[in-house]
């Protein structure tokens, strides 16, 4: 049985809680075994590679963490909502 969440994958959306606060995105993927979703632009995470055909040197890359579900809100309900009235308004 899947779950259903409130945002799926291609969403805008906004993090409305936690470091990433007040950042927004479209949604890559949705990890549903951790109620977690990678945004585009969100949470920046260095990966070490080490070296390979395309990386003879190594590389740092950086590439999107993830973000818990219930810190998402989509860009429409969160234009329209109260909370960016108030944050226009300090």
């Amino acid at each position: 049985m899947s779950q259903k969440f409130h945002v799926k994958r291609g969403d805008q959306v906004v993090v409305i809680s936690g470091s990433q606060k007040g950042k927004s995105g479209k949604i890559l993927e949705i990890l549903p075994a951790k109620q977690r979703a990678r945004v585009e632009g969100v949470a920046m995470i260095k990966r070490h590679l080490k070296k390979s055909q395309e990386h003879p040197q190594g590389t740092i890359a950086e590439r999107e963490g993830s973000v818990h579900i219930s810190n998402l809100m989509l860009q429409a309900v969160f234009d329209g909502s109260k909370r960016r009235k108030t944050a226009a308004a300090t």
